[in-house]
Protein backbone atom coordinates (compact mmCIF):
# COMPACT_ATOMS: atom_id res chain seq x y z
CA UNK A 1 0.00 0.00 0.00
CA UNK A 2 1.30 3.43 -0.97
CA UNK A 3 0.55 5.85 1.83
CA UNK A 4 -0.62 9.43 1.16
CA UNK A 5 1.35 12.01 3.11
CA UNK A 6 -1.12 14.74 4.07
CA UNK A 7 0.73 18.04 3.82
CA UNK A 8 -0.67 20.61 6.18
CA UNK A 9 1.70 23.14 4.62
CA UNK A 10 0.05 22.86 1.21
CA UNK A 11 -3.48 22.86 2.63
CA UNK A 12 -2.72 25.87 4.83
CA UNK A 13 -1.38 27.84 1.88
CA UNK A 14 -4.58 27.09 -0.04
CA UNK A 15 -6.77 28.14 2.90
CA UNK A 16 -4.82 31.35 3.45
CA UNK A 17 -5.01 32.21 -0.25
CA UNK A 18 -8.80 31.79 -0.14
CA UNK A 19 -8.96 34.31 2.71
CA UNK A 20 -7.10 37.11 0.90
CA UNK A 21 -10.14 38.72 -0.77
CA UNK A 22 -12.05 38.81 2.54
CA UNK A 23 -9.05 40.24 4.37
CA UNK A 24 -8.77 42.99 1.77
CA UNK A 25 -12.48 43.81 2.05
CA UNK A 26 -12.89 43.55 5.84
CA UNK A 27 -9.45 44.73 7.04
CA UNK A 28 -9.46 42.67 10.28
CA UNK A 29 -6.81 42.99 12.98
CA UNK A 30 -5.39 40.12 15.02
CA UNK A 31 -3.47 40.64 18.28
CA UNK A 32 -1.22 38.05 19.90
CA UNK A 33 -0.46 38.47 23.61
CA UNK A 34 2.68 36.73 24.85
CA UNK A 35 3.80 36.64 28.46
CA UNK A 36 7.43 35.71 29.02
CA UNK A 37 9.93 34.19 26.60
CA UNK A 38 9.02 30.54 26.08
CA UNK A 39 11.06 29.54 22.98
CA UNK A 40 8.32 27.36 21.47
CA UNK A 41 5.76 30.13 21.91
CA UNK A 42 8.08 32.64 20.26
CA UNK A 43 8.50 30.28 17.30
CA UNK A 44 4.75 29.72 16.94
CA UNK A 45 4.07 33.45 17.13
CA UNK A 46 6.62 34.13 14.40
CA UNK A 47 4.76 31.73 12.10
CA UNK A 48 1.44 33.42 12.85
CA UNK A 49 2.85 36.87 12.15
CA UNK A 50 4.41 35.66 8.90
CA UNK A 51 1.12 34.09 7.75
CA UNK A 52 -0.78 37.29 8.48
CA UNK A 53 1.77 39.28 6.52
CA UNK A 54 1.46 36.90 3.55
CA UNK A 55 -2.24 37.67 3.14
CA UNK A 56 -2.14 41.33 4.11
CA UNK A 57 -3.83 41.00 7.49
CA UNK A 58 -3.03 43.50 10.21
CA UNK A 59 -1.38 41.72 13.13
CA UNK A 60 0.19 42.96 16.36
CA UNK A 61 2.41 41.16 18.85
CA UNK A 62 2.06 42.44 22.43
CA UNK A 63 4.94 41.00 24.43
CA UNK A 64 4.57 41.25 28.21
CA UNK A 65 7.36 40.50 30.72
CA UNK A 66 7.66 37.18 32.55
CA UNK A 67 6.77 38.82 35.87
CA UNK A 68 3.41 40.12 34.60
CA UNK A 69 0.78 39.66 37.33
CA UNK A 70 -2.71 38.21 37.03
CA UNK A 71 -4.19 41.67 37.45
CA UNK A 72 -1.97 43.13 34.71
CA UNK A 73 -2.78 40.38 32.23
CA UNK A 74 -6.48 40.58 33.06
CA UNK A 75 -6.35 44.33 32.46
CA UNK A 76 -4.64 43.78 29.10
CA UNK A 77 -7.39 41.34 28.11
CA UNK A 78 -10.10 43.81 29.12
CA UNK A 79 -8.39 46.52 27.08
CA UNK A 80 -8.41 44.31 23.99
CA UNK A 81 -12.05 43.36 24.61
CA UNK A 82 -13.08 47.02 24.39
CA UNK A 83 -10.73 48.08 21.58
CA UNK A 84 -13.02 48.42 18.55
CA UNK A 85 -10.04 48.22 16.16
CA UNK A 86 -9.16 44.71 17.36
CA UNK A 87 -11.15 41.99 15.57
CA UNK A 88 -9.77 39.04 17.50
CA UNK A 89 -6.94 38.13 19.83
CA UNK A 90 -5.26 35.23 21.57
CA UNK A 91 -3.26 34.76 24.75
CA UNK A 92 -0.38 32.51 23.75
CA UNK A 93 -0.07 29.37 25.88
CA UNK A 94 1.54 28.12 28.00
CA UNK A 95 1.62 30.98 30.47
CA UNK A 96 4.52 31.35 32.95
CA UNK A 97 4.30 29.17 36.06
CA UNK A 98 2.92 31.95 38.27
CA UNK A 99 -0.01 32.51 35.90
CA UNK A 100 -0.54 28.94 34.68
CA UNK A 101 -3.00 28.00 37.50
CA UNK A 102 -5.24 30.88 36.40
CA UNK A 103 -5.24 29.99 32.68
CA UNK A 104 -8.91 28.98 32.48
CA UNK A 105 -10.09 32.09 34.33
CA UNK A 106 -7.99 34.37 32.15
CA UNK A 107 -9.09 32.75 28.89
CA UNK A 108 -12.73 32.91 29.89
CA UNK A 109 -12.29 36.66 30.37
CA UNK A 110 -11.86 37.04 26.60
CA UNK A 111 -14.88 38.44 24.76
CA UNK A 112 -16.30 35.37 22.94
CA UNK A 113 -16.75 37.47 19.79
CA UNK A 114 -12.96 38.03 19.76
CA UNK A 115 -11.98 34.55 20.99
CA UNK A 116 -10.32 33.36 17.80
CA UNK A 117 -8.63 30.47 19.62
CA UNK A 118 -12.13 29.15 20.43
CA UNK A 119 -11.27 28.47 24.08
CA UNK A 120 -14.01 30.34 25.97
CA UNK A 121 -16.92 28.49 27.54
CA UNK A 122 -19.29 30.39 25.24
CA UNK A 123 -17.66 29.20 22.03
CA UNK A 124 -17.23 25.68 23.42
CA UNK A 125 -20.93 25.62 24.29
CA UNK A 126 -21.93 26.90 20.85
CA UNK A 127 -19.81 24.16 19.29
CA UNK A 128 -21.56 21.58 21.49
CA UNK A 129 -24.91 22.82 20.16
CA UNK A 130 -23.67 22.63 16.58
CA UNK A 131 -23.99 26.38 16.07
CA UNK A 132 -22.50 27.53 12.77
CA UNK A 133 -21.61 30.92 14.27
CA UNK A 134 -19.26 29.43 16.87
CA UNK A 135 -15.55 30.21 16.65
CA UNK A 136 -14.19 26.65 16.90
CA UNK A 137 -10.92 25.73 18.60
CA UNK A 138 -8.22 26.44 16.04
CA UNK A 139 -6.41 23.08 15.93
CA UNK A 140 -9.55 20.91 15.57
CA UNK A 141 -10.96 23.30 12.97
CA UNK A 142 -7.65 23.12 11.12
CA UNK A 143 -7.80 19.32 11.14
CA UNK A 144 -11.29 19.38 9.66
CA UNK A 145 -10.13 21.84 6.99
CA UNK A 146 -7.23 19.52 6.14
CA UNK A 147 -9.62 16.59 5.69
CA UNK A 148 -11.82 18.70 3.44
CA UNK A 149 -8.83 19.83 1.38
CA UNK A 150 -7.74 16.21 0.94
CA UNK A 151 -11.33 15.14 0.10
CA UNK A 152 -11.42 12.71 3.03
CA UNK A 153 -15.02 12.31 4.15
CA UNK A 154 -16.02 11.67 7.76
CA UNK A 155 -19.75 10.99 7.45
CA UNK A 156 -20.55 7.42 8.44
CA UNK A 157 -16.93 6.69 9.39
CA UNK A 158 -15.71 5.51 12.79
CA UNK A 159 -13.43 8.19 14.19
CA UNK A 160 -11.28 7.43 17.23
CA UNK A 161 -9.82 10.42 19.09
CA UNK A 162 -6.98 9.64 21.49
CA UNK A 163 -6.85 12.52 23.97
CA UNK A 164 -9.59 14.45 25.77
CA UNK A 165 -8.14 17.93 26.25
CA UNK A 166 -10.38 20.99 26.06
CA UNK A 167 -8.09 22.39 23.37
CA UNK A 168 -8.01 19.47 20.93
CA UNK A 169 -9.64 16.17 21.90
CA UNK A 170 -13.09 17.27 23.06
CA UNK A 171 -13.76 19.97 20.43
CA UNK A 172 -12.41 17.71 17.67
CA UNK A 173 -14.80 14.93 18.75
CA UNK A 174 -17.70 17.41 18.58
CA UNK A 175 -16.73 18.65 15.11
CA UNK A 176 -16.51 15.06 13.87
CA UNK A 177 -19.84 14.20 15.49
CA UNK A 178 -21.47 17.25 13.92
CA UNK A 179 -20.24 16.07 10.51
CA UNK A 180 -21.81 12.64 10.89
CA UNK A 181 -18.96 10.48 12.17
CA UNK A 182 -19.36 7.86 14.89
CA UNK A 183 -16.88 8.96 17.53
CA UNK A 184 -14.95 7.14 20.24
CA UNK A 185 -12.82 9.15 22.67
CA UNK A 186 -9.89 7.39 24.34
CA UNK A 187 -7.79 8.69 27.23
CA UNK A 188 -5.46 7.66 30.04
CA UNK A 189 -8.13 5.50 31.69
CA UNK A 190 -9.14 3.64 28.51
CA UNK A 191 -8.76 -0.12 28.83
CA UNK A 192 -6.97 -1.87 25.93
CA UNK A 193 -6.21 1.25 23.90
CA UNK A 194 -4.89 -0.78 20.96
CA UNK A 195 -8.22 -2.60 20.58
CA UNK A 196 -10.01 0.76 20.30
CA UNK A 197 -7.54 2.34 17.87
CA UNK A 198 -7.65 -0.71 15.58
CA UNK A 199 -11.36 -0.03 15.07
CA UNK A 200 -10.73 3.43 13.61
CA UNK A 201 -11.34 4.41 10.01
CA UNK A 202 -10.03 7.82 11.07
CA UNK A 203 -7.51 7.93 13.93
CA UNK A 204 -6.64 11.23 15.63
CA UNK A 205 -3.89 11.28 18.25
CA UNK A 206 -3.35 14.23 20.60
CA UNK A 207 -1.79 13.20 23.89
CA UNK A 208 1.76 14.57 23.82
CA UNK A 209 3.54 11.21 24.20
CA UNK A 210 6.09 10.43 21.52
CA UNK A 211 5.39 7.25 19.55
CA UNK A 212 2.45 6.11 21.67
CA UNK A 213 0.66 4.79 18.57
CA UNK A 214 2.52 1.99 16.80
CA UNK A 215 1.94 0.00 13.62
CA UNK A 216 0.12 -2.85 15.35
CA UNK A 217 -2.43 -0.40 16.79
CA UNK A 218 -3.67 0.84 13.40
CA UNK A 219 -6.17 -0.77 11.06
CA UNK A 220 -4.95 -1.30 7.51
CA UNK A 221 -6.19 1.53 5.31
CA UNK A 222 -6.93 3.95 8.15
CA UNK A 223 -6.36 7.70 7.95
CA UNK A 224 -4.05 8.81 10.77
CA UNK A 225 -3.87 12.42 11.96
CA UNK A 226 -0.98 13.07 14.36
CA UNK A 227 -1.50 16.18 16.50
CA UNK A 228 1.37 15.54 18.90
CA UNK A 229 4.55 17.62 18.92
CA UNK A 230 7.36 16.22 21.04
CA UNK A 231 11.03 17.18 21.11
CA UNK A 232 13.23 14.10 21.39
CA UNK A 233 17.01 14.34 21.06
CA UNK A 234 16.64 17.71 19.39
CA UNK A 235 14.10 16.53 16.83
CA UNK A 236 10.36 17.17 16.59
CA UNK A 237 8.33 13.97 16.41
CA UNK A 238 4.66 13.17 16.82
CA UNK A 239 2.58 10.87 18.97
CA UNK A 240 2.55 8.33 16.14
CA UNK A 241 5.44 6.08 15.10
CA UNK A 242 5.46 7.59 11.60
CA UNK A 243 7.81 5.12 9.89
CA UNK A 244 5.97 2.09 11.21
CA UNK A 245 2.39 3.32 10.86
CA UNK A 246 2.83 4.59 7.30
CA UNK A 247 3.29 0.93 6.26
CA UNK A 248 -0.37 0.19 7.06
CA UNK A 249 -2.17 3.54 6.89
CA UNK A 250 -3.83 4.86 3.74
CA UNK A 251 -2.93 8.42 4.71
CA UNK A 252 -0.95 10.08 7.50
CA UNK A 253 0.17 13.53 8.60
CA UNK A 254 3.87 14.19 9.21
CA UNK A 255 5.34 16.03 12.20
CA UNK A 256 6.30 18.74 11.56
CA UNK A 257 4.40 19.95 8.49
CA UNK A 258 1.05 18.31 9.20
CA UNK A 259 -1.44 19.72 11.67
CA UNK A 260 0.73 22.65 12.81
CA UNK A 261 0.38 24.85 9.72
CA UNK A 262 -3.37 24.19 9.70
CA UNK A 263 -3.70 25.48 13.26
CA UNK A 264 -2.14 28.79 12.21
CA UNK A 265 -4.33 29.07 9.10
CA UNK A 266 -7.45 28.18 11.08
CA UNK A 267 -6.65 30.84 13.68
CA UNK A 268 -6.48 33.45 10.93
CA UNK A 269 -9.69 32.09 9.40
CA UNK A 270 -11.42 32.55 12.77
CA UNK A 271 -10.31 36.19 12.79
CA UNK A 272 -11.87 36.63 9.35
CA UNK A 273 -15.06 34.92 10.58
CA UNK A 274 -15.17 37.33 13.51
CA UNK A 275 -14.82 40.26 11.08
CA UNK A 276 -17.62 38.89 8.91
CA UNK A 277 -19.88 38.60 11.95
CA UNK A 278 -19.05 42.17 12.94
CA UNK A 279 -19.94 43.34 9.46
CA UNK A 280 -23.32 41.54 9.57
CA UNK A 281 -24.13 42.96 12.99
CA UNK A 282 -23.30 46.47 11.83
CA UNK A 283 -25.97 46.37 9.11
Amino acid sequence: MTVRILSGTEAALALLASLKPKVKRLNPKLVIVQVGNDPASTSYIKKKLESCKEIGMRCEHRHLPEETTFEELHSAIESLNTDTDVTGFIVQLPLPSALAPHTSMLLDGIDPAKDIDGFTATNAGMLLLGRSDALPAATPAGIMALLTHEKIGVRGKHAVVVGRSNIVGKPLALLLLNEGATVTICHSQTQDLAARTREADLLFVAVGKAGIITKDMVKKGAVVIDVGVNRVEGKLIGDVDFEGVKEVAAAITPVPGGVGPMTVASLIQNCVRAAERNARNAK
